[in-house]
């Protein structure tokens, strides 16, 4: 009997250990499920937000939807508002009917006194209101309390009158069924406009977003190869039109930008390709006979350290120039007099060219805020610039005039002049006249460019007069520096020049 009882009580357990087994695989199961089907929800809701966010045309047709239901409400409160002063017509119509009559029923109306007026009933108080305030608070309280009567909507209303307080019980039922119909037909309206304005959603798109898809269009395909292309602006209006606008005009300075760069590039390798041409040909004439032939030796190494002076102050010129289009030119600023820098680029200039006669005229003090370095650089250009455009034993001049504003710093020369054709193209890069390109005078054109770039960081102005045959005179303005002091003004530089 005991090995039958622990039989029966072990197939128990086992049964019970099963049916937990199936009870856990099914909450695993539907655990799963559940898993499932919420990550499916998720991942639907995801895609339906990314839809919204990337929308521009959904996102904009379901703005205005919620702001035109978010106006119902507000609607439906102005609504209803009107339609109740609209009813006031026909009671004060009721209660002057009323008004005109006796009650033939003591202090109550007869139904046939009440034939043909909007009411339940109508008498008269035994005790009238007031007319004051207090009057007031009665009669509101009563419409109140007897807003709904046994019989349907009812309204109460309250007047003093000769007869004495009328209260006239008004029936609601067709105001309020009017009101119930138009209620739903105003809100259902409301949906329809939604609906109507969302399945237009690519109208919008194709009416009105067209000059952004254009812009769209017109980023993807811009390249260096087709920088000419612009956004068509036909049709568009009111802000697209203007920012379609700016966009061509970025478009056209980046053009320009582009050019102007690709050209700098151009022209600055066809100024180094010659001298690197010179020195390659020099340097395969050493090779040949410059190990035996000591003139041949000579000849060219005057010639390789020429060219390679040259392309020094090329490669310098175009970092300058680098400098300032990169915003990264420095001037060291300071408080000085220039007639320093002009007696020391006349003292240069004599040593450098022998040939010419150098004038320094009479120089007035001054005091300019600048680079001292730059400044005299910009001197030594435009000396530069006036030797080599001026025959043998002709006359250049510097001077320093002073007025109540300006420093004005001068070169003159009587060289052979620049015609008027050229000279609003005297500044431009790489620029050189046809009468130095035919003299096959030394130089890249870069000068001008150079002294302009510096003259304008220093807030000053460059200007030009010129007439062939007789000369040209370059001024530069700087702003004056105004020094409060009364020490007295170093001039042991036009001493020594």
């Amino acid at each position: 009997m005991s090995i039958k009882r622990n039989e029966r009580e072990a197939r128990r357990e086992e049964a019970k250990r099963r049916a937990t087994d199936r009870a856990t695989l099914r909450a695993e199961t539907t655990g799963k499920g559940v898993t499932r089907f919420t990550s499916f929800i998720g991942n639907w809701f995801s895609m339906l937000l990314s839809n919204l966010r990337f929308s521009l045309t959904l996102r904009i047709a379901l703005h205005y939807s919620s702001q035109l239901l978010g106006t119902t409400l507000l609607f439906l409160m102005v609504f209803s508002t009107v339609f109740g002063i609209a009813q006031i017509p026909s009671i004060q119509t009721t209660l002057d009917a009323l008004a005109a009559m006796e009650p033939e029923n003591g202090l109550h109306y007869t139904i046939e006194q009440q034939q043909g007026l909007p009411i339940y009933d109508a008498y008269l108080l035994e005790a009238p209101f007031s007319d004051d305030f207090d009057g007031f608070m009665q009669a509101f309280k009563l419409a109140i309390n007897n807003l709904n009567g046994l019989e349907g909507a009812q309204l109460p209303i309250y007047r003093n009158t000769i007869q004495g307080g009328l209260v006239a019980v008004f029936s609601l039922e067709y105001v309020l069924y009017v009101y119930w119909l138009l209620i739903p037909t105003l809100i259902l309206f409301d949906l329809h406009r939604v609906v109507h304005f969302l399945r237009r959603k690519y109208r919008l798109n194709r009416v009105v977003l067209r000059p952004i898809a254009d812009m769209t269009d017109a980023a993807a395909t811009l390249s260096a190869n087709n920088l000419s292309n612009r956004i068509n602006i036909a049709g568009t209006k009111n802000e697209l039109k203007d920012l379609a606008t700016v966009i061509n005009g970025m478009l056209d300075r980046i053009e320009v930008s582009y050019n102007s760069q690709k050209q700098f590039v151009s022209d600055a390798s066809h100024e180094l390709r010659t001298p690197i041409a010179v020195i390659q040909g020099y340097a395969s004439m050493l090779e040949r006979w410059g190990k035996t032939d000591k003139e041949v030796l000579d000849e060219g190494i005057a010639a390789i350290s020429q060219e390679t002076s040259a392309m020094k102050e090329l490669v310098e010129r175009l970092l300058f120039l680098a400098r300032h289009d990169k915003k990264t030119l420095m001037l060291e600023m300071e408080v000085f007099d220039p007639t320093e820098i002009i007696s020391a680029v006349y003292r240069d200039a004599r040593l450098l060219s022998s040939a010419h006669q150098f004038t320094l005229s009479p120089l007035e003090h001054c005091m300019v805020h600048g680079d001292k370095g730059m400044l005299k650089q910009l001197m030594r250009i435009l000396v530069d610039n006036a030797i080599k455009y001026t025959p043998a034993d002709g006359n250049i001049t510097l001077g320093l005039m002073r007025n109540d504003e300006e420093c004005v710093l001068s070169v003159t020369d009587t060289g052979a002049g620049i015609t008027s054709e050229e000279l609003p193209r005297i500044f431009d890069r790489f620029y050189r006249s046809d009468k130095a390109r035919k003299a096959q005078s030394s130089g890249h054109g870069l000068g001008l460019s150079i002294a302009r770039i510096i003259v304008v960081a220093h807030g000053g102005k460059m200007t030009v007069r010129s007439k062939e045959g007789v000369g040209t005179t370059f001024m530069v303005r700087l702003p004056l520096y105004v020094v409060n002091t009364d020490a007295p003004i170093n001039t042991e530089a036009e001493r020594t020049a």
